[in-house]
């Protein structure tokens, strides 16, 4: 162990200048015995620094290297595991329990031991020794290895210290002197001993030879103290002397600095005072300008302004603590308030009395508007209100009661205005709207009730959809004798089916341009009243989040009030929802006088409801790009689905009237109303929904109709008695394929392919049902002789057959001469003349598909002819060329 000791000390704590104290050989319990050392150290340099260090053998060589290294102050605790009983394990407990069994209790108790001494002499903190024995901590030196470390304090550091190089010089020479100091210790150390001896001897009597020295130097000292103590007689008397005149400096000192004190307090003093008279001094000019000014010109009302600004501001100076305890402050704030109150008074009652003025003036110029379809212009009545604008702004900051009872009787004063001259302006509208019809132009001449009360009797016994008789002619229907009930009826389901182009089409243009017009005039007025409540009364009207449109009632039932009844303004949303409550207060008859005026279009024409559908959406969509949110936005968005609804109920009445039409028993069906009343309405729509923005609901509506169209047409021609159903398909489903292929609907190309498809299947159904057999005995003949060959027998083999024998088939044919046929044709001519309609003009096509028809019967008898009776010579009394020349002169002859 002690050659290992020294290879440790000499390989590897030597370079890093440490000492090795104490070394045991130990392995990790519990596991395979790979054997390590751990060694306690202490550094040469100071401060001395105390660790234990983990050494293991490399495995590549017999030399050692250092794996780990803890400082022993952060062991705290060491346990021995059994004081009594000896046991080769302990643990040692750094930041985790590090547990080893030792090669020999022995060497764990002497390891023990120097960690104990260690700990005493360099960290001088108490390690936990936990089942150590007591002997193991005492500070004897004990027999062994580490009897070096066991020792004192002191003996343990020079036990391990090195000579220098000097000191081996020292040595060396000293023992070259005396040639017996290696083999002869006992006479080198008396040598030693000696030559001490005399060195001593040598310094007694050099002390003892000095002492004349000495006591010459105590006499100087005796003297120096003499004249110290002359010294401090005279610093008393001085200190004396001085003592008066500290005294007066301490009382010029004390003055100077109470004379410092008060300037500044002074200097506080007058910077307080001035703070005060700066801040809350209000000049004479504007203290008379907020008690006489005057508020109806324009100078005064800058003057206000101005005085206004600054009595808020004196108001809102930030006082510093302490002024508020002052009485002149006090006195101050309060005549500050006074001058509010009197100046908001004021304030409040001149504008109230401008609000009622301008109700007057405004009314006084409704005349000249009353023939005109314009609305007045509220810009100059706008333009004067703004001037008080800032004032407003300090009205609210100040007395928000005041500026509330302002805001609620600018609303109540301006409904009112606003209401007279919307009614008129819509009034005029409708009658500028009626003066379309003879009926309507007689509401234009009546009193503004009696037309009410005559359009009412018209809502009442008008009939839905696209009915656009007077209530005179409904009159004379209902008091019809009941004889007369089927001509009533005929000529009610004539008036329904009245296409709207009964009525003029410069009348629904000027409808178009009225109700245009109308929405031009509405939107402009209420964007600028908006505007102008926004900056008049200080609101902020930036768009906000989507949310529920406030009712107008709340303005009724004291919603502003409940909101600020601490007289605070409101925040920013609720401004934004003031500026839309206020709008719905003062355009409240707007809503219902669109709707009535929209119920009146469509009733005039249901097809009005096609232009009010694309204007509206129209305004619509430019109100939601500015502001979605806004009053304008939100009321034509309501009155766009009222318009959209009545859109609807267009469609759905005209698909009610193809469901109810009812033809006549006598007469033929030709192309029915309802067909062409899509043909009008497609057209029209066509030329409205131009580049509009909800094409989408049209082409929605196109379907609906294009569908309730061929159900409707396949309905009529099963019931049709008079004209066959394959005509009556034909014809329609021709009309509706020209119709569409003419318009180029997009959203219908499915549906022009199927008419088309429907046209020709019933036109070549017509044509064969039509045709029939107009050579019925020849035809009967060769069924015969085609079932003949069905059942087996040769072609060539049928003429053998009794029945069909050629005698049997130049009979047939003679019954079938030119003029006989030519005549045939001709009444079939006619019998199709009489089936089809003029205005679809389909008798020629009819008429060639016929042609078509009976030729190729010809060749397919002709056929059976060569084939089954070959070399008879037999043919036909009349060749193609004359079945062209029978149809050509039969057409030309009609």
């Amino acid at each position: 162990m002690t050659a290992i000791k020294h290879a440790l000390q000499r390989d590897i704590f030597t370079p890093n200048d440490e000492r090795l104290l104490s070394i045991v050989n130990v392995c990790k319990a519990g596991k395979k015995k790979k054997n390590c050392f751990l060694c306690a150290t202490v550094t040469t340099e100071r401060p001395v620094q105390v660790k234990m260090v983990k050494v293991k053998k490399s495995d590549k060589g017999d030399f050692y290297k250092r794996q780990i290294a803890w400082a022993l102050r952060d062991l705290a605790v060491v346990d021995a595991k059994d004081a009594i009983k000896e046991n080769p394990e302990f643990d040692l407990h750094f930041e985790k329990i590090y547990k080893w069994v030792a090669s020999s209790t022995a060497e764990k108790n002497a390891f023990i031991s120097c960690i104990w001494k260690l700990n005493q002499r360099y960290l001088r903190k108490k390690i936990d020794f936990v089942n150590v024995s007591s002997q193991l901590l005492e500070e004897s030196v004990p027999s062994g290895e580490n009897q070096s470390v066991t020792g004192g304090d002191e003996e343990v550091v020079d036990v391990y210290q090195e000579l220098n190089a000097r000191e081996e010089q020292d040595i060396e020479i000293m023992m070259e002197g005396c040639e017996c100091a290696i083999s002869n210790a006992e006479a080198f150390a008396e040598r030693l001993s000696r030559e001490l001896q005399v060195l001593d001897g040598a310094n007694i009597q050099s002390i003892m030879a000095s002492e004349k020295q000495v006591n010459i130097l105590m006499k100087l000292l005796d003297e120096a103290l003499k004249e110290v103590d002359q010294i401090e007689l005279k610093l008393s008397s001085y200190e004396e002397m001085l003592q008066s005149v500290k005294e007066q400096m301490d009382q010029i000192s004390e003055s100077n600095h109470l004379i410092h004190l008060s300037n500044t307090n002074n200097v506080k003093l007058l910077s307080e005072i001035e703070f005060l008279v700066n801040h809350m001094d209000l000049a004479k000019g504007h203290i008379k300008a907020l008690q006489e000014g005057d508020l109806a010109s324009s100078r005064g009302i800058e003057a206000c302004t101005n005085a206004a600004d600054a009595l808020l501001q004196c108001m809102n100076v930030a006082l510093r603590p302490g002024h508020d305890m002052l009485l002149a402050v006090r006195q101050q704030q309060q005549r500050f308030s006074d001058l509010r109150e009197q100046f908001a008074r004021r304030l409040a009652s001149h504008l109230n009395n401008v609000f009622v003025q301008q109700g007057h003036d405004q009314s006084s110029t409704l005349a000249q508007h009353s023939v005109e379809l314009a609305l007045p212009n509220h810009h100059p009545f706008h333009r004067d209100l703004l001037r008080y604008a800032k004032l407003m702004e300090w009205l609210k900051s100040t007395d928000y009661g005041k500026y509330e009872g302002l805001t609620k009787n600018y609303m109540d004063y301006l409904s009112r205005l606003y209401e007279r001259e919307i009614k008129d302006f819509f009034e005029v509208a409708k009658i500028k709207m009626t003066g379309t019809t003879k009926e309507s132009k007689k509401f234009a001449t009546l009193p503004r009730k009696e037309s009410a009360v005559k359009q009412e009797t018209e809502s009442l016994h008008g009939s839905s959809g696209k009915l656009t008789g007077s209530t005179s002619s409904l009159n004379k229907l209902s008091v019809q004798s009941s004889g007369n009930r089927r001509s009533q009826s005929s000529s009610l389901l004539d008036m329904g089916n009245m296409s709207a182009s009964d009525l003029d089409v410069a009348d629904r243009t000027k409808f178009d341009k009225i109700f245009e017009q109308v929405l031009s005039e509405l939107e402009p007025l209420c964007l600028a009243e908006q505007d102008f409540i926004s900056k008049f009364f200080k609101l902020q009207q930036h768009q906000s989040m989507p949310g529920t449109m406030p009712e107008a009632e709340d303005l009724d039932g004291g919603t502003l009030s409940r909101q600020h009844n601490a007289g605070v303004p409101p925040p920013v949303s609720s401004e934004k929802d003031m500026i839309r409550q206020m709008m719905i207060k003062i355009f409240r008859c707007i809503e219902p006088e669109l709707n009535n005026l929209i119920a009146l279009g469509d009733k005039i024409d249901s097809f009005n409801s096609l232009y009010m559908l694309v204007k509206m959406s129209h305004h619509v969509w430019t109100a939601q790009n500015v502001d979605p949110a806004s009053f304008l936005s939100t009321t034509l968005g309501n009155v766009l689905v009222t318009v959209k609804r009545n859109f609807d109920k267009c469609i759905s009445n005209q698909i009610r009237q193809m469901e109810e039409v009812k033809i006549s028993k006598k007469s033929k069906v030709g192309i029915l109303p309802f067909v062409a009343e899509f043909e009008e309405f497609a057209g029209l729509a066509e030329s409205i929904f131009k580049n509009a923005e909800r094409r989408g609901d049209l082409d929605k509506a196109y379907t609906k109709l294009i569908r309730g169209v061929f159900v409707n047409v396949e309905k009529v021609a099963n019931e049709s008695q008079k004209t066959p159903r394959d005509v009556v398909m034909m014809e329609n489903f021709h009309h509706i394929f020209a119709t569409l292929s003419r318009l180029k609907i997009s959203c219908l190309e499915t549906e022009k392919k199927e008419a088309k498809q429907k046209y020709t299947d019933h036109l070549q159904s017509y044509v064969i049902y039509s045709l029939g057999q107009p050579l019925e005995k020849l035809n009967h003949f060769f069924e015969g002789v085609e079932a003949r060959v069905a059942q087996g027998i040769r072609e060539e083999e049928v003429s053998y057959q009794l029945a069909f024998n050629k005698q049997e088939l130049r009979k047939v044919i003679k019954e079938y001469p030119g003029k006989e046929v030519k005549k045939g044709l001709d009444n079939l001519y006619k019998k199709v003349d009489k089936h089809l309609c003029e205005e679809e003009n389909l008798l020629q096509v009819v008429w060639h598909s016929m042609q078509d028809e009976f030729i190729r019967q010809y060749k397919h008898f002709e056929g059976l002819i060569a084939r089954c009776y070959p070399g008879s010579g037999v043919t036909m009394e009349f060749t193609i060329q004359d079945i062209l020349d029978y149809c050509s002169s039969i057409a030309q002859s009609h």
